[in-house]
């Protein structure tokens, strides 16, 4: 079956996933993380991407990302998983071993607003949802802590404003249905937001979608 082609436009808001072949564990050690968060950061200088939020989970990550020129998208996700690819199996001496991730990563283009705090939301719960730790902000490998040391190396600006009482709202559980909305879209390879906004945007990119109405989604990304 052929690829189907990403929608990859400028100024859209997309959440970006992708798990580790096998879903084998590929970040155990502190020199793990760090090497994904700082070739995270090498392709945002280099690309000009825009990061508004991500977490980095011990076998597959999110990313929030906003790019200002069509085709950024594509370019930085190229640099940012070619490069892993590529450090990863040098320092564990597995070039030659297949991939390390299980597939092309996927994107999914996200509303404003509330849908975009509501995912923002969902990336930054996901060490507390896995019971790695008991608040967000505790979690070195994602945004909510460079939130919390104030440090905006690799986040940009917010589209919306943030929640004043950042933490407590972050902290604050999900919605079943909200979680249900967010892991649908993953596995319905469809936009995230509010019905009509989805539907111009699966009409104006002709995008094509693999779940059935009404089917409960498998995922728990």
């Amino acid at each position: 079956m052929p690829r189907l082609a990403r929608v990859d436009v400028a100024n859209n808001i997309y959440h970006v996933i992708n798990r580790a072949t096998g879903r084998l564990q590929i970040f155990s050690e502190r020199s793990d993380y760090q090497l994904f968060t700082d070739l995270l950061l090498e392709a945002k200088e280099i690309t000009d991407m825009r990061v508004l939020g991500y977490t980095i989970m011990p076998n597959h990550w999110h990313l929030i990302l906003h790019p200002r020129i069509d085709g950024d998208l594509g370019a930085f996700m190229h640099r940012l998983t070619n490069s892993h690819t590529r450090r990863v199996h040098s320092r564990t001496k597995t070039i030659g071993h297949g991939p390390l991730y299980q597939g092309r990563y996927k994107s999914f283009m996200v509303d404003k607003d509330d849908y975009f705090l509501t995912l923002l939301k969902y990336v930054e719960r996901n060490p507390v949802r896995a019971k790695l730790v008991k608040t967000c902000e505790e979690w070195q490998w994602g945004s909510a802590q460079l939130r919390k040391r104030a440090d905006t190396k690799l986040l940009s600006e917010s589209p919306v404003p943030l929640p004043e009482r950042y933490f407590e709202w972050i902290n604050a559980s999900e919605r079943e249905d909200s979680l249900y909305a967010i892991r649908n879209s993953v596995n319905k390879g469809a936009p995230y937001g509010r019905d009509r906004w989805v539907d111009a945007m699966v009409k104006e990119y002709s995008l094509e979608t693999t779940l059935r109405s009404g089917e409960r989604p498998k995922t728990k990304y």
